[in-house]
């Protein structure tokens, strides 16, 4: 089996203002290809005893495998949430054109 060259970082934030944010400082670092970020949803979940009903928006970050530590802690350091849901995707495959787009946009040649 192939190594995994690519990640989605799926990242869920307290606005769109936030995701924006967190998305576009990604993209400048070159840390992250592109940013998708997804408006609107809905989270149901338990804290701290309490169940919650919030609003929040999704961010999906692209990236090659040999960034996902750096990007994931940069994106962290950017949250405002104390325990942000952070999670790494494998790519298994892809469009090879777009994931060379990816490794392009963030360093790689």
């Amino acid at each position: 089996m192939e190594s995994i060259s690519h990640v989605l970082l799926y990242i869920t934030c307290r606005d769109r203002e936030e995701a924006l944010r967190i998305g576009r400082q990604l993209v400048a670092d070159r840390l992250v290809a592109c940013a998708n970020v997804i408006e609107s949803m809905t989270s149901v979940y338990e804290w701290q005893g309490q169940t919650c009903e919030d609003r929040e928006c999704v961010l999906i970050l692209k990236t090659r495998a040999a960034l996902e530590a750096a990007a994931r802690e940069r994106a962290l350091a950017l949250h405002s949430y104390e325990l942000p849901c952070v999670l790494s995707l494998p790519v298994a495959s892809g469009h090879a054109p777009y994931l060379a787009w990816i490794d392009r946009q963030t360093g790689l040649n």
